[in-house]
């Protein structure tokens, strides 16, 4: 009975490590009593391998498959060296053992020499080796894009390239079988596009390999002992590379797509490129066979190198060949070689036409709007049309440089948030991992890259040449225990003055939260680092506690809380030689993980910011650096709260000086359930819902899911990918996140067809999709979205809850240019509807993870999705835990699309007092100046703004008499002692809390009372202290002394401070006095600036003093020039 491999929708890394297990079954099947070793290094694109070979843990270990992770690319290979001795040894419990290496592209290069031995001293005849070439060609998560094939081809190493996911079983077979057969070691290359895709892999039969006439060469092909140095075994990699090229022949790999009788033309596809042409062909109406009859023979190359006999052999037969590959040229250097001594005058084009130009680029990626104009050119010589689409055909339209930009950012309570700030003066080069972001973060971090490990080995022939004494240089654990290890020793060996941080973060993070591959404590690490010769070692941490038995820390090793960090990088930086700074906290991603999954404690003590109180300065977003606080809208301006969903709890942001924070301690936030619409009555609105009308093509039909890293966006995109499985549709799905984890742009692409003789490259094209599900507008109106969209074809739903970029974090008064990205987004695709889907998800289904299948639903109920609904809701039900809340996600979507206005009655949010005039403000703002002082106090306010309306209504300048409206408030509504305790004594702060969390017994205020708290020697600004609920009868007595406000009775006036404000409300209506005489329709612009100067002064103590004098600098400048 012939076994087969079965049909499966997988993705590319278990495909992988299926491969594994079919390599098993198929020795098995052959009575081979063999076993499987794989070991190798994580890195994007292979990232998850070894993920996805522990979730086969089970099924390896009964195939008798070891799987060893190892801490760098070349032990690794050099444990592939082991494996194939063993059948040459006389202990050995198995025949053979097959092994697999794995690596990211620069693991390659590092490996060089061991991988080169293992392929030089071979492979076993019942062994055999595949090695996974983890090729980023686009430079996707790398710090540059790469390409393997030269290298292995200097080796003398057989490379193979599979085209699709669906190729991988077929080729990794093949290259075990020609590792035996030539005792060779085989490359595999896994590019991103490919391995990080997943399709429907076919069902097949296990293949079966003739074994033809090899020549051995004088001392054979495989390993054996004794086999000294010598010329003997670069000889034998001659005879390794002819017996692949006849195990080829015999057992062909490569594909004639269609019969070709008498070929006058030659078209030759490689790799994943080979799946790129297919669609170029569809695209423009030809087929393979088409193209045979008008003898043009079309040839599909997985053997790269050596060259394919196949190719060869069509070669000679033709006279014009295009070879179409992805990067460098490897096939068509190796066929203009074999043809060089041709009789024949032989067209051979590639990268570059018959006169040197240049045709297909060598430096990016390859799409069929690419191929597709020149494939057209070629074969029009040849008599033949293939259309080009037109928006394949016209050029691309530059992109909008100046829109929001999502870029990665670092998690919510990131360690590195705090871990890679520098002192004043001083420089950090950047390295290998996530603490590379702080190059963007205007840290005075970078001075460009080197290899994983040799962070720091630059500085060795960079400070001599220098008049920088020092500088410091970021390491993580995972480098560390890599090679980083190394530069230390090299910098120690050369005396340079250096200090390193190694980040000590418990986790991979990088690359999807993976334990590190060393069992090294910080302690043994600190003893290490000094028994290395390091001058000093300290240890800073967030957690000070679980280091009480300071007995385990060598002697001469300091402890610091974080705070101290700053001191102790000024103190190390000015001694001579290496010192080494262990920076001691859990990355924030997976501590989240495990507090979900019960491994750590849960969070009891919650940050919450009183917006009333906030000035929305953002010196909490710049000392926290944290995406979980977050600007709010609120009548009064841009406040600040903190987003609980995403708070991690590290708690930085407290040291924001800013009154405005209170902690809950021994709380957990509370789920409003109360708008969630009973279930009996959605049954009854789903059934009032109209289906939509079907969506029928013989075309693919292309969705684009776009979102922020971390939101669900490749759980959203695997839901409709399996549903169409379901829905009996041939599907592929690719996943682009790379940083994206951080907070950056996450897509997913999901092309489906009924017909998979259509359905090619992964990726959505040019112009090409028919749906773009925009979780993120910012993302959205990025180049890598507005791309795959048209005008004329596709639709759009999207999410208009904004999400912050990183940037607004380090420029608080930056808006998100809502108008001008919704401009933009209408410009490129054909319909838009849009929803806030997120508040839908947090307050109708009561999980704000739950957004993606809300945009799901109300796409599918809008005619948007061509999957059917049973299709979809029997993988709802697949998803376990959450199946509940995801299926209501997804009906409220449809209800959104059908009756939006019930939906709106039950989130039933507070209408806030619309603010929708000038007059409108004023009243509001006078109200508030009521409150805060008297009734006297405002209509002071209002007489000045009256003075100004005045002037303004005469000149039509309506935005300088509002800009003035609430400037002038802001100078007259100072938020002194006085202020800060009314607005804490005001009782909707604490119901509010109490709404949000399920105790609020034990609240801490933290602020920094003039009286009491003193300056803290370490920075010289006054500090802040945490008060019990004790102080609230205090500030309810405070608050009721405002009536002292500004008399002689008023303790807190005598403050430089409460002075410099007052002294600032005079100085803007004497301004105001200027302004009223100097208006004119010619001066327009300057008044306004000069009117909207104060909105500058944000903040508290030392954070507004520096606004002050920034704004009065910006006010000298305006008044000159006016």
């Amino acid at each position: 009975m012939t076994r087969h491999y079965p049909s499966k929708f997988v993705t590319g890394t278990d495909a992988l490590a299926e491969l594994l297990l079919a390599q098993a079954e198929l020795d098995k099947s052959h009575n081979l009593n063999t076993a499987g070793f794989v070991s190798g290094y994580r890195g994007s694109p292979l990232a998850r391998l070894d993920q996805a070979l522990w979730q086969h843990g089970k099924e390896l270990a009964q195939a008798n498959i070891r799987f060893q992770p190892a801490i760098n690319e070349d032990l690794a290979a050099t444990a592939l060296i082991g494996t194939q001795k063993v059948e040459s040894d006389p202990d050995r419990n198995v025949i053979g053992v097959f092994g697999m290496w794995y690596g990211k592209g620069p693991g390659v290069d590092r490996s060089g020499d061991a991988l080169r031995h293992g392929n030089a001293y071979g492979s076993s005849p019942h062994g055999g080796v595949l090695v996974l070439l983890g090729d980023d060609h686009g430079c996707v998560s790398s710090s540059m894009s790469h390409q393997s094939d030269l290298a292995l081809m200097a080796w003398s190493m057989p490379i193979l390239h599979p085209a699709s996911v669906s190729d991988y079983h077929d080729v990794g077979l093949w290259g075990w079988a020609a590792s035996r057969a030539s005792g060779a070691w085989v490359g595999f290359k896994a590019i991103s596009e490919v391995v990080e895709s997943s399709a429907i892999r076919e069902s097949k039969p296990f293949p079966e390999y003739e074994t033809p006439e090899i020549d051995s060469g004088p001392d054979g092909l495989h390993w054996r002992w004794p086999d000294l140095p010598g010329p003997q075994i670069e000889k034998r990699l001659a005879y390794k590379l002819k017996a692949v090229e006849a195990f080829a022949r015999a057992n062909p790999i490569d594909q004639l797509l269609a019969p070709c009788a008498h070929p006058r033309a030659l078209l030759v596809t490689v790799g994943k490129a080979h799946r790129d042409v297919l669609e170029a062909l569809r695209a423009g109406g030809l087929t393979p066979s088409q193209l045979a009859k008008q003898g043009v023979a079309f040839v599909h190359v997985r053997l790269v190198y050596p060259l394919s006999p196949l190719l060869s052999d069509l070669a000679s037969q033709v006279t014009d060949i295009f070879v179409i590959e992805e990067k460098s040229a490897v096939v068509e250097i190796l066929l203009a070689r074999h043809l060089v001594n041709s009789q024949k005058n032989i067209k051979l084009i590639g990268k570059h036409n018959h006169l040197g130009q240049q045709l297909l680029p060598a430096d990016i990626e390859l799409r069929p709007s690419l191929i597709t104009p020149l494939l057209s050119g070629w074969l029009h010589k040849l008599d033949l049309f293939l259309s080009v689409p037109l928006e394949w055909a016209t050029k691309t339209t530059p992109h909008d440089l100046t829109l929001p930009k999502r870029t990665p950012y670092f998690c919510a309570g990131c360690p590195h948030s705090t871990s890679t700030r520098l002192p004043d003066g001083s420089q950090a080069h950047i390295g290998i991992g996530c603490h590379v972001m702080a190059a963007w973060m205007d840290r005075n971090t970078g001075f460009g890259f080197v290899q994983m490990g040799g962070e720091g080995a630059d500085w060795v022939g960079h400070s001599p040449f220098i008049n920088r004494p020092h500088v410091f240089q970021n390491l993580g654990d995972g480098t560390y225990f890599h090679s980083g290890h190394l530069s230390i020793r090299q910098s120690v060996a050369a005396g340079n003055r250096i200090t390193y941080k190694l980040l000590f973060n418990q986790a991979v993070a990088m690359t999807g939260g993976q334990p590190l591959d060393g069992n090294l404590t910080i302690s043994q690490i600190a003893a290490l680092m000094l028994a290395e010769g390091v001058k000093e070692v300290a240890i800073v941490t967030d957690n000070i506690d679980k280091y009480q038995d300071k007995n385990l820390l060598p002697a001469k090793v300091t402890l610091y809380q974080r705070d101290y960090l700053e001191e102790v990088q000024k103190r190390f930086r000015e001694i001579a030689g290496v010192t080494v700074i262990i920076y001691d906290q859990a990355c924030a991603t997976e501590l989240r993980r495990k507090r979900k999954r019960g491994l750590e404690p849960k969070a009891t003590r919650r940050a919450v910011i009183n917006e009333l109180v906030c000035e929305g300065c953002g010196d909490c977003q710049v000392q926290s650096n944290c995406l979980a606080v977050i600007p709010v809208k609120t009548p009064l301006g841009t406040k600040r709260k903190i987003d609980q969903h995403v708070c991690n709890s590290d708690l930085s942001c407290l040291k924001g000086f800013c009154p405005s924070f209170v902690t809950v301690e021994n709380a957990n936030p509370r789920h409003d359930l109360s708008k969630i619409i009973p279930q009996g009555d959605l049954d009854k609105l789903l059934r009032e819902l109209p289906q939509p009308t079907p969506i029928i093509s013989d075309n693919p039909y292309e969705i684009l899911l776009v979102g922020v890293g971390g939101t669900g966006i490749v759980t959203a995109g695997n839901l409709l990918a399996i549903a169409a499985e379901a829905d009996n549709y041939s599907v592929s799905l690719l996943n682009f996140t790379g940083f994206a984890q951080k907070g950056g742009e996450a897509i997913t692409h999901v092309r489906l067809c009924h017909d998979m003789n259509k359905l090619h490259q992964v990726r959505i094209d040019r112009g090409r999709a028919n749906l773009v599900i925009a979780a993120d507008l910012v993302a959205t109106t990025g180049q890598n979205s507005l791309t795959v969209m048209s005008k004329n074809a596709t639709k759009c739903v999207l999410n208009t809850h904004e999400t912050q970029i990183g940037t607004m974090l380090r420029a608080p008064t930056l808006n998100l240019d809502h108008p001008k990205m919704m401009t933009t987004l209408h410009q490129h695709c054909q319909t838009l509807n849009s929803i806030d889907a997120e508040i839908m998800a947090a307050d109708l289904v009561g999980d704000r993870n739950q957004t993606n299948i809300v945009l799901i639903g109300y796409a599918w109920q809008l005619g948007k999705i061509p999957i059917t609904l049973s299709a979809i809701d029997h993988t709802i039900q697949a998803l376990g835990n959450a199946a509940d809340s995801a299926r209501r996600a997804f009906h409220i979507g449809r209800i959104a699309a059908v009756q939006p206005d019930i939906l709106n009655e039950h989130l039933h949010i507070k209408p806030q007092k619309s603010i929708k005039t000038l007059d409108d403000l004023i009243m509001h703002r006078y109200q508030f100046l009521v409150d805060y002082q008297n009734e006297r106090y405002a209509q002071r306010y209002l007489s000045r703004v009256a003075q100004v309306q005045l002037v303004t209504q005469q000149i039509d300048a309506e935005e300088i008499a509002k800009s003035v409206a609430e400037n002038l408030f802001k100078l007259m509504a100072y938020k002194d002692e006085y202020e800060v305790a009314r607005l804490y004594a005001k009782s909707d702060f604490f119901e509010n809390l109490r709404s949000q969390f399920d105790n609020t017994d034990n609240i801490r205020f933290h602020l920094s009372l003039p009286l009491f708290n003193r300056k803290d020697p370490r920075t010289g600004e006054r500090g802040k202290k945490e008060y019990g609920t004790w102080i609230i009868p205090i500030l309810r007595v405070l608050a009721a002394c405002k009536p002292l406000r500004g008399t002689m009775f008023d303790i807190f006036g005598y403050q430089e401070e409460r002075k410099q404000e007052r002294n600032l409300l005079l100085e803007y209506e004497r301004l105001l006095d200027f302004l009223i005489e100097k208006l004119n329709r010619d001066n327009l612009a300057i008044c306004q600036q000069l009117a909207e100067l104060p909105d500058q002064v944000r903040g508290f103590g030392h954070v507004k003093q520096k606004a002050i004098k920034n704004m009065m600098e910006r006010k000298e400048a305006l008044l000159e020039e006016l």
